[in-house]
């Protein structure tokens, strides 16, 4: 069976199906997108796809042309000044030194400089897509070994303009013949985009013309006529359009980079920087994102269909040993920069393994070797599934990055010293978080000695700027907790946001100090019921009473009056509590609702009573906290949701 919609159907059923299951085992979506392919190609799967898979594929590409515009949308053009030490060191560093010393090694086993260099350049670069992609699922964008890797990822995309550009003056005199004798690439040979250029024939000083013409045409453009256009068919209302909209950009800038000759993925890049100051940056994100997610798996799908697996048993001891070769030579390569350019440990090792493969440009570049008859066709099938073999273990090495190296390197080396703790008093406060400050300066306002204990340095040193008194620390260490008198304290506040270290520090105390009154901070209703099952006096929800105050405006801005309104807040917020303390004594520790059927029930009727507790007669509320409460002069409803 084949055509369109069978093969449409067989990708979206092996993302479906293999994702989540991957997901669930910690590998990550990227690694089940490379199995669900697997799976579903000829090599070792059920073959289910075969020829198409390259044509898929160069559709499928256009994701990571989505995903440079959407970088690009996130990067203002004073952070890529800013990070241009990075970017031409760092990145440019890595792409040199790596091409450099494969194509020595290539030299050494008697391959001619001109192919050497070629297969130098094909393996420096590694994989935007993956490497993004898994950034962001694991949190890891904002570090300084992310940004690291989004600097010389940056530097790799900008570096294949040229390498484009080198490879055709690298071809052996007189080319590459197979066996009938017939020159390697010729007339019948990929494409390296796909479609003819604008610039073929041109002289050198044309071409140099028309490349920065087209470029001066994305940012001038992007600049003055997208905001206009934006503006006009955002009036019309119209989401769709304006979908419509997102993707005609970055396609046309896309065809017009191909049309000169250049990466599209640049020009998507240069498009989104463009426009990153732009008013309708965040729409643009949001018509983009569902696109380049989709496109991106399919890509990802390809490259596990594409895997010959018919060359790796033929000869899996040179394959095997090429891709564990180039994997650790650019690896150590990439360490020994990121210790030059004075990472922190752990970031070290980030850069090193999460850019140690090949990348899906290596396919492009390999295409266009070929085409130009740099390398002959045979090798490039061999170095293509080189290729497609390393960036199937990146997800790999992400895992034994996450789950091996960075917790043997949190250290207490590698941490600074907490504080000496020369004060005492009537509380201890763990945590200085948003919630913490909060707590921390009503008791200070109001006179009472606090020692507050914070493990984050940064959040310490910005406190301090501020000039509020705080000591670096673990408030889950014993000694620290000691020194910061927890003994002949009258109140022990646990306002940190790790729910699990927040129920042990709970125990911890009510157990070594049971004369400390303990107050915490609560996630939701379970971890609630966790913190008062360790020993809490009071253990409060965080954004419980903001959420309240935010219902009692929004019944205000209804039209209900403001007494009314208090009336009515007053009697949720009894009837909630006694509801709690009802479904704690059905509660445990199973977070799965669906099977503690008492509790469901008691939830039922709790939903169902509240509607009349807050409907009940006046008579009922009226009690001595509501006495003094007079209703407020008309207006202050408006006052009290400016103060909102």
């Amino acid at each position: 069976m084949d055509g369109i919609w069978f093969i449409a159907f067989v990708y979206l059923a092996a993302a479906v199906l293999a994702v989540p299951v991957a997901n669930r085992l910690g590998l990550g979506s990227v690694l089940g997108y490379l199995i669900a392919g697997i799976l579903i190609g000829p090599g070792l799967g059920l073959g289910l796809v075969g020829r198409e898979t390259h044509d898929v594929q160069q559709v499928a590409e256009f994701g990571v042309v989505m995903m440079l515009f959407l970088v690009g949308l996130e990067l203002e053009p004073q952070r890529l000044w800013e990070m241009r030490l990075r970017l031409l060191g760092l990145g440019g560093l890595q792409v040199g030194l790596t091409a450099l010393l494969i194509a020595a090694g290539a030299v050494a086993l008697g391959r001619y400089w001109g192919l050497a260099l070629a297969i130098g350049l094909v393996f420096a670069m590694s994989s935007t897509a993956i490497v993004l992609q898994t950034l962001s699922e694991k949190g890891l964008t904002k570090t300084e070994g992310g940004r690291a890797c989004f600097a010389v990822l940056l530097f790799q995309d900008i570096a294949v303009i040229a390498v484009l550009a080198l490879i055709p003056l690298l071809a052996r005199p007189g080319g590459w013949r197979d066996a009938a004798g017939n020159a390697a690439g010729g007339a019948t040979a990929p494409s390296a985009h796909g479609a003819a250029t604008l610039v073929a024939g041109l002289p050198d000083w044309g071409y140099a013309l028309v490349v920065l013409g087209a470029i001066a045409a994305v940012v001038l453009g992007g600049h003055y006529l997208s905001r206009p256009l934006f503006r006009f068919i955002a009036d019309s209302r119209l989401r769709e359009v304006f979908t419509a909209s997102a993707l005609l950009l970055v396609i046309g800038t896309a065809l017009l980079m191909t049309l000169v000759g250049l990466s599209p993925a640049l020009g998507a890049f240069l498009a989104g920087v463009v426009l990153a100051n732009s008013e309708f940056r965040h729409e643009l994100q949001s018509a983009i994102e569902p696109f380049k997610g989709l496109l991106m798996g399919i890509f990802f799908i390809t490259v596990g269909a594409g895997i010959d697996f018919g060359i790796l048993f033929a000869d899996y001891a040179t394959v095997l040993g090429l891709t564990f070769g180039v994997m650790g030579l650019k690896a150590a390569v990439l360490l020994g920069l990121a210790r030059l350019f004075r990472l922190p440990t752990g970031d070290r090792w980030l850069v090193a393994l999460s850019l140690a493969q090949a990348g899906e440009f290596g396919f492009v570049l390999l295409a266009f070797c070929v085409q130009n008859a740099v390398i002959p066709t045979a090798l490039a099938r061999t170095l293509s599934l080189v290729v497609a073999l390393s960036m199937l273990l990146t997800p790999a090495l992400f895992i034994l990055y996450e789950r091996l190296i960075a917790p043997r390197l949190r250290t207490d080396a590698d941490e600074p010293a907490p504080d000496t703790i020369d004060e005492q008093g009537a509380v201890v406060i763990a945590g200085i978080g948003r919630f913490g400050q909060v707590v921390n300066s009503l008791l200070v306002a109001a006179g009472v000695r606090t020692v507050v204990l914070d493990h984050r340095a940064e959040q310490i040193d910005l406190l301090r700027k501020l000039d509020i008194k705080s000591y670096y620390g673990d408030a889950s260490r014993p000694d620290l907790l000691h020194a910061a008198g927890i003994a002949q304290a009258r109140l022990f506040i646990v306002a940190i946001d790790d729910r699990d270290r927040a129920v042990e520090m709970v125990e911890y105390v009510r157990r070594t100090y049971p004369q400390v009154r303990i107050l915490a901070r609560a996630y939701d209703v379970g971890h609630m019921y966790l913190l008062k099952k360790a020993g809490a006096d009071v253990a409060l929800r965080e954004v419980y009473h903001g959420s309240l105050s935010l219902g009692a405006a929004a019944l205000r801005r209804l039209g209900f009056h403001p007494y009314k309104v208090e009336r009515m807040t007053r009697a949720f917020r009894r009837h909630q509590s006694e509801g709690l303390d009802g479904m704690y004594d059905l509660w445990d520790q199973d977070p799965d609702i669906a099977r503690n059927l008492a509790l469901q029930a008691h939830i039922r009727a709790y939903v169902g009573s509240l509607q009349d507790a807050l409907n009940a007669d006046r008579r009922d509320l009226h009690d001595r906290t509501e006495r003094g409460w007079t209703p407020p002069p008309k207006g202050f409803a408006q006052e009290l949701d400016d103060e909102a």
